[in-house]
């Protein structure tokens, strides 16, 4: 007897029924993906960038025996999110250049791996993706180095910073758009790119015999105005948000803190930077706030020590990025704006942090904060036996400081104000709850540590910077008495004697500053304006006039050499020294208001105008560059 036939309908329902059983089985009972097919292009398109020839990755994965033979090892990592690595969260908007698999990536390369790693079909293998070894941007405006490299003896490990100074060959201002880094075959981990605006690193640059120095937050340098430079492997161009290049002062140098690794062998260190400019202002300033604590002091053991931190925004901003910053015991970084009418907007969440791998996220859209918004930080710390990354075994106390052996807890949140009075509003606020966050730290650190000079400057400074003079003498004096050839702390020792009004007293240790570090420029500047401030306008010039002689690139010194030049009508000096200071300090309300004066002075109504008027569009309270502007315009030209 035959069996009934089964019309077409039913033979559809019968495959279509197969079908869906295929889909049901289990991944590891479907035909595994292969490497040609679906393995290649995740590899290709997120970890090619460091794992080929030449680059900071251990291996190669630019072919199939690279990936099968790693084939367990790619799946732990992926599947750990160990690797590709991008420690922030998902959020609405994203970060720009986001590395992470999605999970569907992360299963592929699972069952992959567990299924043998099959090759596929070649055939199928797309095309390896061309990466620049060199510049990605194209051929930079600029490429610059250290003229010689830093030679990393070997090590059993431990971690070493080195800042190495770059002296470029900008003698005026420049609008920078992007920056590239090349590691060259360094074991670098991270750099952080500083400017130094007076050249101060210079005096530490080769003291021990290598070019650079060691440590971590070196002296006098600083980010660029409202920006951050970081690079870790991985990390493509650092390229400004658009319309808001940053600036680069002329005569500047780099400084580049380099987190370095030793291997087995010494290896030569030597970075290579290429700049790109644009002639185009920034549109805006962005404003860096910093926030975080250091008054850290994480007990020994402590699992699960936390810090916070909490600031009011005192004017609209829109947020373009986001750094957070902590070394080795850092676990947990979780940062959201609380809104006025009490919602909440995350801005980042890092539930693993990772100092190896830390760079600044750039939101693709910028995230819009009103006034009187509070962002909150939050970190939290494991310095138990049980966390991997702790340099110290068995574990130790440890507070704030500066070295990767001890801890930091530092957010930057970088904004931009929809006015110029908004975000000078904005400085000052931020200036203020950054002072109290430094005398708070500074107060712990010396009660962690009374006998550290370092810890009683650093507090005595940060008394300073409240206005607390009375306390800040105390503490610079018991610096002194700890450390007493410190060039520094006389030179904050006098400011602060010079603003109770002792001026006998602030003199003596501006001078003796200056003699203990008589190379140093700014301490001879400092020393000049006390002079200046106090009727002996000679012996000012002599002091900016050796502050010139050591630096000629030194902006405020020129400003202050033509003002006094001005007030003794020796008009042609003065323009000089007032011209070079616009060039050197073009962003200085002050110095465009000085030479806007002297051309008018001069009578040269129309260059005036132009000078005076960028005086005031840089800073709208500067009282003198307004007054001068309006007299100015209601003067007839001839």
């Amino acid at each position: 007897m035959t069996a009934p036939r089964r019309g077409c309908c039913e033979a559809l329902l019968v495959v279509g029924l197969a079908v869906a059983a295929s889909c049901a089985r289990s991944p590891t009972e479907r035909v595994p993906p292969t490497y040609a097919g679906e393995i290649a292009p995740i590899l290709f398109a997120h970890c090619i960038g460091c794992h080929r020839p030449g680059q900071s990755a251990p291996f190669s994965l630019l072919t199939y025996s690279d990936a099968q033979s790693r084939a367990q090892l790619i799946a732990g990592a992926v599947q750990r999110r160990f690797m590709p690595p991008w420690l922030p969260d998902h959020l609405d908007p994203p970060f720009v250049g986001e590395r992470r698999l999605d999970d569907r990536q992360i299963a592929l390369i699972q069952h992959w791996a567990e299924s043998g790693a099959p090759e596929g079909d070649p055939r199928q293998l797309p095309t390896v993706p061309v990466i620049s070894s060199t510049w990605q941007l194209g051929t930079p405006d600029l490429i610059a180095s250290p003229p010689r490299p830093y030679t990393l003896a070997p090590g059993a490990g431990h971690d070493v910073y080195r800042n190495l100074v770059i002296r470029l060959a900008v003698p005026a201002t420049r609008y920078v758009r992007a920056m590239e880094f090349l590691p060259g075959i360094a074991p670098i981990h991270h750099a952080v790119i500083r400017i130094d605006k007076q050249r101060a690193a210079r005096a530490d640059d080769g003291v021990d015999g290598q070019p650079g120095f060691d440590g971590m937050a070196a002296n006098g340098v600083q980010d660029p105005d409202g920006h951050f430079l970081g690079w870790a492997p991985g990390r493509g161009p650092m390229v400004a948000p658009d319309h808001l290049p940053w600036v680069l002062n002329g005569g500047s140098d780099l400084v580049v803190e380099l987190h370095l690794m030793p291997g087995s062998t010494p290896i030569d260190v030597q970075p290579t930077i290429g700049l790109f400019f644009t002639d185009a202002a920034p549109a805006k300033s962005p404003v860096m706030i910093v926030m975080g604590s250091k008054a850290i002091d994480i007990p020994a053991g402590a699992r699960d020590y936390a810090i916070e931190d909490r600031y009011t925004l005192p004017a609209d901003v829109e947020v373009l990025s986001v750094y957070p910053h902590a070394h080795y015991l850092g676990a947990e970084m979780e940062v959201h704006a609380v809104l006025p009418g009490g919602a909440t907007r995350s801005l980042i969440h890092i539930r693993h942090w990772s100092f190896n791998w830390q760079q600044d996220y750039r939101f693709t859209t910028p995230v819009a904060l009103p006034s009187g918004s509070t962002i909150v930080m939050r970190y939290s710390y494991d310095n138990s036996a049980d966390n991997p990354r702790n340099p110290s075994k068995p574990p130790r106390r440890v507070t704030w400081g500066p070295q990767s052996h001890d801890e930091m807890g530092n957010l930057g949140v970088q904004v931009v104000a929809r006015t110029p009075e908004d975000s000078a509003r904005l400085a000052e606020s931020f200036a203020r709850h950054a002072a109290q966050i430094d005398v708070a730290g500074g107060e712990a650190l010396v009660k962690a540590d009374p006998a550290s000079a370092a810890h009683a400057a650093f507090l005595g400074i940060s008394y300073v910077r409240t206005g607390r003079f009375v306390e800040a003498i105390a503490q610079l004096e018991r610096a002194l008495r700890l450390e007493p050839r410190s060039a520094a702390n006389e030179n904050f020792l006098g400011g602060a004697l010079l603003a109770t009004g002792n001026v006998t007293a602030a003199l003596i240790h501006f001078r003796r500053a200056t003699a203990l570090a008589p190379r140093d420029a700014r301490l001879h500047f400092n020393l000049a304006k006390v002079l200046a401030a106090t009727g002996r306008p000679q012996d000012a010039f002599v002091e900016y006039t050796r502050a010139l002689a050591i630096d000629p690139a030194f902006g405020e010194a020129h400003q202050q050499v033509g003002a006094l030049l001005f007030s003794v009508n020796r008009l042609a000096e003065a323009l000089a020294h007032l011209q070079r200071a616009v060039e050197l300090l073009p962003e200085s309300a002050d110095a465009h208001g000085d030479l806007g004066g002297a051309l008018a002075e001069a009578g040269r109504r129309d260059e005036a105008l132009v000078h005076l008027r960028r005086a005031v569009a840089i800073d709208p309270r500067n009282p003198t560059a307004r007054e001068n502007l309006s007299r100015l315009e209601q003067v007839k030209p001839r």
